[in-house]
């Protein structure tokens, strides 16, 4: 059942760099905030109380069109995917601002940090996850089992499983064991042609980027479907921080949409 109904409000708008799009956000410690857009081979930091630029991380070797971006506290550090080649930067936050590279299976897309603050990678075209530590050593990789292809974002769930969004023709959002196998799955009548990047509360709800329908959606554990914001032109990627109830969503124009009030 879906709640069209929104439970999101609009605070603020970041706007656009130089006309590319937002390919990656995420936040830090309730801090800062990292947007990525393509063709400035950077990544833009803002202030997450006063959503105004703080500076710019120069990331050396960083391609036109990173497609992926993660925080981790407990590692003090941000990492970066480039499809082109195909590969991580992991940059120190430290103070250094070190970047340490390291190659992964081919289209890296969406990541995200685990709760044992390893690095879990969506590997688009190899049809892969791949979890790294902060070092840049294979943990565990999982093979897509039949009927999951492309996937474009991947977040451990609290019980182990993955949410997975696959950017296809008719895109889906499925829970996948750790062996590769479907759990469940969210279909084409309740989310686009290409759900993008989602986000996972801590109970577990998953929060999508619709982009085609222009809206983001929440599936809740139970099965409810809700619209949480509706109207923001291609919404490519999210980031949840539940700790201010906020949701960031970067859209096609370059621009972050900021929501506030966020009720899960």
């Amino acid at each position: 059942m879906v709640i069209a109904m929104k439970s999101a409000t609009l605070a603020d708008v970041i706007p656009s760099q130089g006309g590319g799009s937002v390919t990656a956000v995420t936040s830090l410690d309730d801090d800062v905030v990292f947007v990525a857009r393509s063709y400035s081979q950077r990544v833009d930091v803002y202030d997450a109380a006063t959503l105004t630029l703080r500076g710019r991380l120069t990331v050396p070797g960083l391609g036109l069109c990173p497609s992926g971006l993660a925080a981790c506290p407990q590692n003090n550090c941000l990492y970066a995917a480039d499809h082109l080649p195909d590969r991580v930067h992991r940059v120190d936050l430290s103070g250094s601002n070190a970047v340490k590279k390291w190659s992964v299976a081919s289209g890296p897309r969406g990541l995200s940090v685990n709760s044992e603050h390893n690095l879990i990678v969506a590997c688009c075209y190899a049809n892969k996850l791949q979890e790294y530590t902060t070092h840049g050593s294979l943990v565990r990789e999982i093979c897509l089992q039949a009927g999951l292809t492309s996937p474009w974002h991947a977040i451990q769930l609290s019980t182990g499983d993955y949410v997975v969004s696959q950017c296809k023709s008719r895109g889906m959002v499925s829970v996948v064991g750790p062996d590769g196998q479907v759990v469940r799955s969210y279909g084409q009548s309740q989310t686009s042609e290409c759900p993008c990047v989602a986000a996972v509360t801590k109970n577990d709800n998953i929060l999508v980027a619709d982009a085609n329908n222009h809206r983001i959606v929440s599936f809740h554990s139970w099965g409810l479907t809700q619209v949480l914001a509706a109207g923001i032109y291609w919404p490519m990627v999210l980031c949840l921080d539940e700790s201010r109830g906020r949701i960031y969503a970067g859209n096609r124009d370059g621009e972050v949409f900021v929501y506030d009030e966020v009720r899960l």
